[in-house]
């Protein structure tokens, strides 16, 4: 669908004003030892806390006041039909266990899709007071008045290459063969840092994310910030990765390439 110009204006603003709320909401919580932490999963452990549901609530609270019309997909509280073709993409904490943990590698997500993907999203780390745009011709790093313009770096060939993923055991065994696979080529691998490993593509300090079993909300924000910064995020497969899924998210494309070959030979 075609956005115009002013639409888009509005549409980054409403996206600020969602992160700036949920920073609010995240921080009045974070690193208090009253925390309280429930699990979703009872097979597993999948924490949730008061500070994910109060950023969520807080940022569909100002979507329903701007964009009344826009469909909400969120991790807390689930999927809302808009009617204007755009939906909102909300993980309100990225890295809930890196957040219940004290560690500042979460981040909030915002992305908004038209159906095809996502045309513009938002990771913000509101602790260390960092956010990553990407859409509608911005792609962009702040921090108070400090901005910087996100452009990924060049990086032909794995064994330059520094590769980051979420958890070491990544998604099935077939799967983790495969990510070690890449890992084995690479010069650097290092793991835990959710959503701040595909911002630092972004900011070209990274070359690639390989993970799986990633939702929607995972990977909307991100991607957005890591391809307009000029890099390239697929499923393993090569295609869309925005419904979530298997994750490959390169700086550079011919890195890309050579990571995608050795997946598709190893599942």
């Amino acid at each position: 669908m075609e956005i115009r110009d002013a639409e888009k204006q509005e549409l980054l603003a409403v996206a600020h004003e969602l992160a700036d709320v949920a920073r609010v909401e995240t921080l009045k919580y974070f690193r208090l030892p009253s925390l309280g932490v429930a699990n979703k999963d009872a097979n597993s452990f999948d924490p949730v806390t008061e500070a994910d549901r109060a950023s969520e609530r807080a940022m569909r609270d100002i979507l329903a006041k701007r964009r009344p019309n826009d469909g909400i997909l969120g991790e807390e509280y689930g999927a809302q039909e808009g009617s204007s073709g755009l939906t909102w993409v909300l993980d309100p904490i990225d890295g809930t266990r890196a957040y219940i943990s004290g560690t500042a590698s979460w981040g909030v997500l915002i992305g908004l899709d038209t159906g095809n993907g996502p045309v513009m999203g938002i990771v913000d780390q509101p602790f260390t007071g960092e956010r990553f745009l990407g859409g509608f011709g911005k792609a962009e790093w702040t921090r108070g008045d400090e901005t910087r313009q996100l452009k990924t770096r060049q990086c032909a060939n794995l064994d330059q290459a520094i590769l980051f993923t979420t958890f070491p055991e990544i998604g099935t065994k077939a799967e983790g063969a495969a990510f070690r696979a890449v890992s084995k080529q690479c010069k650097l691998t290092r793991y835990g840092l959710d959503c701040y490993a595909y911002a630092l593509i972004g900011l070209g300090m990274v070359d690639l994310v390989i993970e799986a079993g990633l939702l929607a909300y995972d990977i909307q924000g991100p991607m957005a910030v890591v391809e307009a910064a000029g890099g390239i995020v697929t499923n393993w497969q090569g295609g869309s990765a925005h419904q979530g899924g298997q994750i490959l998210a390169a700086g550079d494309a011919r890195l890309h390439a050579q990571a995608l070959e050795i997946l598709n030979n190893s599942v």
